[in-house]
């Protein structure tokens, strides 16, 4: 009975490596190994809302990125391009539209073919240096790949003249393009010619080591009575997405809602083609985003002038593959000659987790950690504690098993024993067994007898797996979501944490410590499932080499100190060895 249960822990176990491998895979841009997901579709566009407030459609942009002059009022319809300490970011002139978004501080993913080329080392064949380029998180491109901020009015009387949108050219002001060393704000305005009765001037300002960049919207009436209008802040994004595994576990991509009501909410590109789009209702406070795989952009209204503003929130399929995430503010009638100021932020950044709190309510709650977020989390929290006083997340790493090892000393303490009293009393097992081989219930019987006798509970030595089988999943996902982990570096040659060991060495080392651990563990009377228990480290092995360093290293250190424990206990019961 304790061999069957072993068994089937064992086969749980290896099937959630499986379904983590695949994940994995999915997340570095590659097609799942084991379990192969449904091809992701390009759905046609769904008809636009009736009504003059529906927001202006994606128009198609001309490529290219023309070298502005820094110091000279640019011509409408060019593309001006600035530099900060964190950001290179181009705007278009057709509505001062920010249309190319890189981040400085973090370099693509070179590691896709780490394997290849450390075989191709290994065999004495030439590497190319791999090239490395910035993150691009906005670029105005083809359908597949456009990823665009856009902010413009409406006019909310169905009969009105257009106000100046996206789609209107505007003039950039004269002015630096480059956050100058010792300078700590640089801003860049666009200004549009009047249009229904309102001029709309735009100014971006950036700020040293923000990833918030605060724009400043100026709705200007030059006519000769009060205006309504209505202000959008909308994101517009490519509906492409990795395709999951068959038990959709991959990261959220797509548009995320934030309002204290209805809280955070993540609405699918498939269920906006299908009009089924959960939107929360109008309210004062609240924000929208784009959420992916370790970055987020987020329009946010945290200006103490704008913070209790009534808010709309709309999403809708533009088609050719491209989805709108926006907020639309009614404004107050704006009297003719005055001027409304609104205040907001666009953040464009890294999904890290404390500094996503202190900006808006609920903002951290981007950073997907899946089903398993109640025990994420927490891990989370502690491994940043860990960091904050050790300054390595590959130390923390180890330091967080060690604290839950600790943590489950005595329990883990009891499975062992009861493990090491089950390896004391194996010779008597498979003399029994041998002896009774022809009479099952019988033999069934007799060791049932046996384990009351020694008072040995089979099912004792699984807790361990059962308890770790969670905790592993959780770490995996907070090494997967957390771009802290990204490009970490531990110890020589392991320079990213959150990409797999390019030499192998953490695979082999797993390998070694979980065979050692098998042959401390009692040998299954069956000889087929003793040879399954040798082979199973040796399967997990190879998927092993492909998960991330860290989770590797994780394992590794949990292995370790589980082998010292139950070294320990073995000989303490005199059956080291046996």
């Amino acid at each position: 009975m304790n061999d069957i249960r072993r068994t089937i822990l064992l086969v749980i176990f290896g099937f959630s490596l499986v379904m983590l491998w695949d994940q994995w895979q999915v997340h570095n841009g590659q097609k799942p190994t084991f379990l192969p997901g449904k091809p992701v579709a390009t759905a046609p566009a769904a008809a636009p809302a009736p009504g003059s407030t529906a927001l202006p459609g994606a128009a198609g942009v001309p490529g290219g990125t023309a070298t502005v002059p820094t110091q000279a009022e640019t011509a409408v319809g060019e593309k001006v391009t600035v530099s900060t300490d964190l950001f290179t970011a181009v705007f278009d002139g057709q509505g001062g539209t920010l249309s190319n978004l890189q981040l400085r501080k973090y370099d693509d993913q070179t590691n896709h073919n780490g394997l290849v080329d450390t075989v191709k080392r290994l065999i004495g064949q030439p590497v190319p240096p791999n090239e490395v380029k910035n993150v691009t998180l906005m670029e105005d491109g083809s359908p597949a790949t456009r990823y665009v901020a856009q902010t413009g009015l409406l006019n909310p009387v169905d009969s009105g003249a257009r106000f100046p949108n996206h789609l209107s050219l505007m003039t950039a002001k004269a002015g630096p393009r480059e956050l100058a060393d010792g300078q700590n704000s640089l801003e860049v305005s666009f200004e549009s010619e009047p249009a229904g009765g309102l001029k709309y001037v735009k100014t971006y300002q950036f700020l040293r080591g923000d990833y918030s960049i605060h724009v400043k919207h100026q709705i200007v009436n030059v006519s000769d009575k009060a205006q309504d209008a209505q202000l959008y802040l909308q994101l517009v994004r490519h509906g492409t997405v990795a395709g999951g595994t068959m038990f959709g576990t991959n990261t959220f991509t797509g548009p995320a809602f934030y309002t204290d009501e209805k809280k955070f909410h993540k609405v699918a590109f498939t269920d906006i083609t299908k009009n089924k789009a959960d939107l929360p209702p109008p309210a004062t406070n609240g924000w929208v985003a784009m959420v992916q795989h370790y970055f987020v952009s987020a329009w946010l209204l945290n200006a103490p002038d704008s913070l209790n503003l009534k808010r709309e929130f709309r999403a809708a399929d533009l088609g050719n593959n491209l989805y709108s995430a926006a907020m639309v503010l009614p404004l107050e009638p704006i009297a003719a000659g005055a001027t409304k100021t609104i205040d907001s932020s666009l953040f464009a950044g890294p999904e890290e987790e404390k500094k996503l709190e202190a900006l808006a309510p609920g903002l951290e709650l981007v950073k997907d950690y899946g089903i398993f977020t109640i025990i994420s989390k927490p891990l989370y929290w502690l491994l940043n504690q860990l960091h904050g006083l050790l300054g390595n997340w590959g130390w923390s790493i180890v330091a967080l098993v060690v604290l839950l090892k600790a943590a489950f000393y005595w329990l883990n303490a009891k499975a062992y024993a009861s493990m090491a009293k089950m390896k004391g009393i194996n010779p008597k097992i498979m003399e029994m067994r041998a002896r009774l081989k022809d009479k099952p219930q019988e033999m069934q019987q007799e060791m049932m007898r046996i384990y009351r006798e020694e008072k040995v509970n089979p099912m004792g030595g699984c807790f361990p797996i059962v308890i770790q089988i969670p905790v592993f999943i959780a770490l995996y996902w907070v090494l997967l979501s957390s771009v802290e982990m990204r490009h970490a570096p531990w110890i020589g040659w392991i320079h990213d944490l959150s990409a797999p060991d390019p030499w192998f060495i953490l695979p082999v080392v797993m390998t070694l410590t979980s065979l050692f651990q098998t042959w401390l563990n009692p040998t299954p009377p069956d000889p087929m499932q003793a040879k399954l228990m040798w082979i199973m480290p040796l399967a997990f092995s190879v998927m092993f080499i492909f998960f991330p360093a860290g989770l590797v290293l994780y394992w590794i250190t949990n292995n370790v100190l589980s082998i010292a424990q139950q070294w320990f206990i073995n000989k303490r019961l005199g059956v080291l060895g046996k």
